[in-house]
């Protein structure tokens, strides 16, 4: 549409540089629940008030997204940055054993955001914290002359002695992993070769579609971890941000003992596994590209032998899959192995300072390339 004198008519769309700090706040309000009895003052004051939930002990965890590090904003949907914002700190609290009671957000916004994403990326937020009966008790907003950053802080609740850490295998445990691994990591590669996500759910092959998904809205295991503490199954637990790499290195270092993987019975994603076995050169190349690779938010637990009953119990009511992969052992060396192979140390997982290309990870190389 053009004016009289040519010129168009035409408005952009209304962005967040043209809204206060209250009306951005109110939009947010509208989209929560109202605010538990034990929440004392929520938004709208300095700082919110809650009573102490009685004889249980408070978790609380954080985590920064930033757009260009964590998500790129290219081929990730505001909704999705907001799920996964949330996503990371409930799959801290599952790792704890902990039920999710609170939230603080805080967000760091370019003035050019527009009005529409800024919604879709609170809406995503919002309705994983209802499907999780979390509640946002307050946080902040402020402007920012960079990239986009959602800093989330989460609180749980969990009994004094259920709470979950890393530091509790021992020699002989045996280790699991819930669901499958492999999925997100192919997902975000998908996702980074297309630089779109038009017709997500109907444009690709429904393998193709399963796959970014898997890396846009990841599913917190929180019954799970919740189920592991309150029926003390689990010796130790941490989830798999940065891959299952990562998290057996890790609690085999804070429980001070080894790890022998069978990576013959890796829950690896079906379609995640032919994705890494046609950019890989083999079989073992394949898996340990899968065991580097991160964001797949699924748990991994260790156990006594004796509590395997209490551990597919857990599994069986929160609906998750839980796949026996390896054990503990005296010895130090953290290692996988296939039939008739040999073993081979794990490889790293990710770290934000030595990130790690998964397709260039090769058996043997712990470093990564």
């Amino acid at each position: 549409m053009r004016s009289e004198d040519g010129a168009s008519s035409l408005q952009p769309p209304a962005s967040v540089g043209d809204r206060t700090e209250r009306e951005l706040i109110a939009r947010i309000r509208q989209r929560l629940p109202p605010a538990p009895a034990w929440m004392l003052v929520g938004i709208g004051d300095d700082a919110a008030v809650v009573e102490p939930e009685r004889n249980r002990v408070d978790v609380l965890s954080i985590d920064t997204l930033v757009d260009g590090v964590h998500f790129d904003r290219a081929f990730v949907p505001p909704d999705a940055i907001g799920h996964r914002a949330l996503a990371v700190n409930l799959s801290d609290l599952a790792a704890m054993g902990a039920a999710p009671r609170l939230a603080l957000v805080t967000m760091a916004l370019p003035a050019a955001l527009s009005l529409d994403d800024f919604d879709r990326i609170v809406g995503g937020l919002t309705s994983l914290a209802a499907a999780h009966r979390l509640h946002i008790a307050g946080g902040n907003l402020t402007r920012s002359p960079g990239p986009l950053m959602i800093d989330v802080a989460v609180s749980g609740t969990v009994k004094r002695r259920q709470a979950l850490t890393r530091g509790g295998a021992r020699a002989g445990d045996d280790v699991y992993v819930s669901g499958t691994i492999g999925a997100a990591a192919a997902g975000l590669a998908i996702l980074r070769q297309t630089s779109a996500v038009s017709g997500l759910e109907t444009s690709s092959r429904p393998a193709t579609c399963d796959l970014r998904r898997s890396y846009l809205y990841p599913t917190p295991r929180v019954r799970l971890g919740v189920l592991l503490a309150r029926n003390r199954a689990a010796s130790a637990c941490m989830d798999l941000s940065d891959g299952l790499g990562d998290g057996v290195s890790q609690i085999s270092e804070a429980s001070g003992v080894g790890m022998a993987i069978d990576a013959d019975t890796l829950p690896i994603d079906d379609a995640a596994r032919t994705w890494f076995r046609a950019r890989t050169p083999d079989e073992d190349a394949a898996i340990a590209s899968v065991m580097a690779a991160g964001d797949d938010y699924e748990l991994l637990v260790t156990a006594r032998p004796r509590m395997r009953r209490r551990v597919e119990a857990a599994a069986r009511h929160a609906s998750v899959p839980l796949t026996r992969i390896g054990r503990c052992t005296p010895e130090r060396a953290v290692v996988y192995q296939r039939a008739g192979g040999d073993p081979r140390p794990v490889p790293r997982g990710y770290s934000h300072f030595r990130p790690v290309d998964m397709l260039r990870v090769v058996p043997g190389d712990v470093e990564g390339r």
